[in-house]
């Protein structure tokens, strides 16, 4: 008997190497429909929802949901269920095991507000691939005054001067001051 592939829907087991648990974190606009967009891509693609983790009170420095799925499915379905998300506008902040490799802390003083601080977010996320994890922003004399974030970034391993160079040029472009952490040196 020769093998026969596996049926659509049919998982297979953790011995035959079929089934394995993955976390999905995605980010969604909080709109109707938005969640189940996000699932129609993990069901066409062979995925089986083992839990989901909508975080509605919670939301991120670009006003999303952050939403946590976990899910299985054989591993060479993952990535076709990765990419299905992606393409339909979905923004994966974490896939499996596919962490970003590093975090970096950043302060930008200014006039964060009024140089529209969402727009800078998006700047930096765009051109570096970056994903803002948390943000505090210090408005003491208002919005139309100084004010300062402190933005945690989880960025690609080995990235961080390409990010601190484009975090520097849209700094520069809105005339925002940089804190960079102090890096430690070689003695």
């Amino acid at each position: 008997m020769g093998d026969a592939p596996t049926p659509p829907g049919d998982l297979g087991t953790e011995a035959d190497g079929g089934v394995r648990t993955y976390t999905v974190r995605l980010e969604l606009v909080d709109e109707p429909g938005e969640l189940l967009d996000a699932l129609t891509p993990i069901a066409e693609n062979g995925g089986n929802l083992m839990s989901i983790h909508h975080e509605r009170g919670n939301i991120t420095p670009r006003g999303h949901i952050p939403v946590e799925v976990d899910l299985g499915c054989p591993p060479d379905r993952f990535d076709d269920i990765v990419a299905a998300l992606r393409e339909t506008g979905i923004n994966v902040i974490q896939a499996g095991a596919e962490r970003y490799g590093e975090e970096i802390s950043v302060v930008l003083v200014g006039h964060l507000i009024e140089t529209d601080l969402s727009d800078t977010l998006l700047a930096i996320e765009d051109e570096t691939s970056a994903a803002v994890l948390d943000l505090s922003l210090s408005a003491p004399q208002g919005t139309g005054d100084t004010s300062s974030a402190r933005l945690r970034l989880a960025i690609d391993s080995g990235r961080s001067e390409a990010v601190f160079d484009t975090i520097r040029s849209v700094s520069e472009e809105k005339d925002l001051t940089v804190v960079e952490p102090l890096l430690g040196g070689d003695a």
